[in-house]
Formats: structure tokens, sequence, C-alpha cells
């Protein structure tokens, strides 16, 4: 599957965080994302391990981000949050992927392989900036 409910609340979380001016905390967002406290806190945590946001403790602490917009790709920000890079089909990074044990026998993987390089392709080249142009 390409984008998963992770992908998809760390990109809402990371528009959010792009526009604060101080650190916000995983309650906070949760709230205003209407999402799960627990599960978004994973999620933070997994980009902030990625360096894509930086995490403050105390009263007055929270996430924000680590780098400038610009330069976090959604690729990345899915790679952070699914744990790998984001695949159109099981196979699709590589034929020892296959979950059928038929990679020697499967005509449709380069076209699938091809399809995930240019999905990637477009994902690398797309930023948190650009995201937040076209809100």
């Amino acid at each position: 599957m390409l984008m998963t409910r992770a992908s998809e609340y760390a990109l809402l979380s990371l528009v959010s965080l792009a526009t604060a001016t101080h650190p916000m905390d995983t309650e906070t967002l949760a709230h205003d994302l209407g999402i799960s406290k627990s599960f978004l806190a994973k999620i933070l945590q997994a980009l902030a391990r990625y360096g894509i946001l930086k995490s403050y403790k105390g009263v007055n602490g929270g996430f924000i981000l680590n780098r400038p917009k610009e330069e976090i790709t959604i690729l990345s920000i899915m790679e952070a949050a699914e744990g790998k890079g984001p695949a159109v089909f099981d196979c699709s990074p590589g034929l020892g992927h296959c979950p059928g044990e038929k990679e020697q026998s499967c005509h449709i993987w380069p076209f699938i392989n091809n399809l995930q390089g240019k999905i990637d392709d477009f994902l690398a080249a797309l930023t948190l900036a650009d995201i937040l142009e076209k809100k």
C-alpha cells in the first residue's frame, strides 16, 4: 500500500508544525487533528528519529521542524512514518520481495518496478513546502 494512515497523519502533523512558532505537544496536535494521541505519538517519535522533527521535553516541550520545510521531502516523511519506503505492490522494491515466490516467471514486475521508480522520484521531488503552497 502506497500511503497508510501513518503517512497521512505524519503529513497532517507536519503541515501544522510547519506554521507553528513554538513546539507543539502531542496532545494538542492530536486534538487539533482529531486523531489518536498514542498513534500520533509513535509517528512523531519516528519523525524525530529520522531527523525531520526535533523534540523538546518539559512543560513547554513538544515537537518542531528540525529542517527547513523546503528540505523535507514527502518520500522522507513516508519512509519515517512507515519505517520503510512506500511500495505500490509488495514486490515493487525488488523481485526478491515477491510474496508468491514466482519471481522467475513474473512478466509484469518490470512494469511495476518502473512505476515504483516514477512514484519514488515524484515523492522525492515534492517537499513539505510544496504542500504548504497548495494549501
